[in-house]
């Protein structure tokens, strides 16, 4: 597997024989939770002890197990409510796990006021204020350049985001988690032992990651919501549009993503991955063999809850 940063070898996974489960997951504070198809685990790493803790679970609820679910462009839906579910609470237990090694308890409360405060000041950002910086240069709300400029600005305030968070020192430790991740899942796909010397040299880029999905929602977005626009240019259709339009736009846009996943080594397929790769280099750096220790242990933890339900 190619290293990201080697410019002696493609910025490309190894083709695998045969690919598996679309296994998945997300950085944490200080670890990498990975998602099997019907168990997933969180393994952190204690700040002061330095060891490695997990935490492993059964995905029972029914967006996880329900075959409607796992329908094409019903799926989009499904990750989404995944997001918000799994990928939480990872990240709420990888909180507390280090709040509690340094003897410092978070509550629910402050939990949640942390979690209202951010989804407010997100959809403030990048929804209400793309719209309104629009509506200031382009004067016609029906226009098909209208919806290509309000999406360039919401890409460019997320990519700018990403960019100025990426200079603190702890959300780049979070950054080098995302790329021990990447490696990790990379190297399984390859079908390589998944052990330090291979997830080292594995690829920090990967097709499914959630921040080049986010050049495929602007294409899909400009679409859909040139159509809106034509037909209603009213401003309260306009911005309902834009909130009742994101589970269509997951759906397609999921659908679009596994399907350049699938298709990655086909010579145009390429081509269109190239931006989608460009993209996670704003949110992954190259992890450190401690961190790829954690990613693995997630990885194994996660198998590892399969192959007992098989058993």
């Amino acid at each position: 597997m190619p290293l990201a940063d080697d410019p002696q070898v493609p910025d490309q996974p190894v083709a695998p024989a045969k690919e598996k489960f679309f296994y998945g997951g997300q950085a944490v504070i200080e670890g990498v939770m990975m998602r099997g198809p019907h168990h997933y685990a969180v393994a952190v790493r204690l700040p002061q002890t330095k060891e490695i803790v997990v935490d492993r679970g059964e995905l029972r609820a029914g967006v996880y197990t329900q075959r409607f679910w796992k329908l094409p462009f019903v799926r989009g839906l499904a990750l989404m409510a995944e997001t918000l579910h799994l990928g939480m609470k990872s990240l709420i237990w990888s909180v507390n796990m280090n709040a509690r090694s340094k003897d410092v308890e978070i509550g629910k409360r402050e939990i949640a006021i942390s979690l209202v405060t951010s989804a407010i000041f997100g959809l403030l950002l990048f929804i209400v204020l793309p719209l309104v910086a629009t509506g200031f240069t382009v004067r016609r709300s029906n226009s098909f350049l209208f919806v290509f400029v309000e999406g360039l600005i919401r890409v460019g305030l997320i990519l700018g985001y990403l960019s100025l968070i990426a200079l603190l020192p702890d959300v780049r430790r979070v950054f080098q988690y995302h790329g021990a991740e990447h490696k990790t899942i990379n190297t399984f796909e390859a079908e390589e032992p998944v052990d330090v010397a291979h997830v080292r040299r594995a690829s920090l880029l990967h097709p499914r990651c959630g921040t080049g999905f986010l050049l495929v929602v602007l294409v899909v977005s400009v679409i859909l919501f040139t159509g809106v626009a034509a037909f209603s240019p009213s401003w309260f259709w306009i911005i309902v549009s834009r909130i009742v339009g994101i589970p269509v736009i997951a759906g397609v846009s999921v659908e679009a993503i596994r399907w350049m996943a699938r298709h990655r080594y086909n010579p145009v397929v390429k081509v269109l991955l190239l931006p989608v790769l460009g993209t996670q280099r704003l949110t992954t750096r190259q992890p450190s063999d401690d961190q790829i220790e954690v990613a693995i242990a997630a990885f194994e933890a996660a198998r590892a809850g399969e192959e007992a339900a098989a058993a």
